[in-house]
């Protein structure tokens, strides 16, 4: 099962955003450089198992600069982590899901991703991304993997 990893938020320059963000008791991490969508990352820790990540576009070509010209600063996804992200995208294609790329890229933290196109999500472009820590968040009840009442 996806557990949430964090949620993506557009903004134009990530110094006065992360100075917001630790106002609201946020830990600011390294700044990381994504070259491949044109954007610098700040990944913001919370509480535990909350994580806010700030995108700043680095071109006004990139598609960040293009989402904060058509929509202004905010809300960019929900990233989701799952524990193998092959099998994830087999069962999205599966479904018929848009998905962006077309197959995994290598994002912020080395990790392996894919994006559904806001078409297939209700509206909210919504990010997997590779974790095998996730695997924990499946454990169910031996119950109900043995179908057992």
């Amino acid at each position: 099962m996806p557990r949430l990893d964090h949620i993506g938020i557009a903004v134009p320059n990530l110094g006065p955003a992360i100075t917001q963000w630790q106002a609201m008791g946020f830990a600011a991490g390294e700044i990381e450089i994504v070259a491949a969508e044109q954007v610098r990352v700040a990944m913001l820790e919370g509480a535990p198992g909350t994580r806010i990540e700030l995108l700043e576009p680095m071109s006004e070509t990139s598609s960040m600069a293009r989402f904060l010209a058509r929509r202004g600063p905010g809300l960019h996804h929900v990233a989701f982590a799952v524990p193998r992200l092959a099998a994830c995208i087999a069962e999205l294609r599966q479904a018929g899901l848009r998905l962006l790329p077309a197959a995994a890229a290598a994002g912020a933290g080395g990790h392996a991703y894919v994006f559904v196109h806001p078409a297939s999500a209700a509206g909210v472009l919504t990010e997997f991304i590779e974790d095998p820590a996730a695997a924990v968040a499946d454990i169910r009840p031996v119950e109900a993997v043995m179908g057992k009442k």
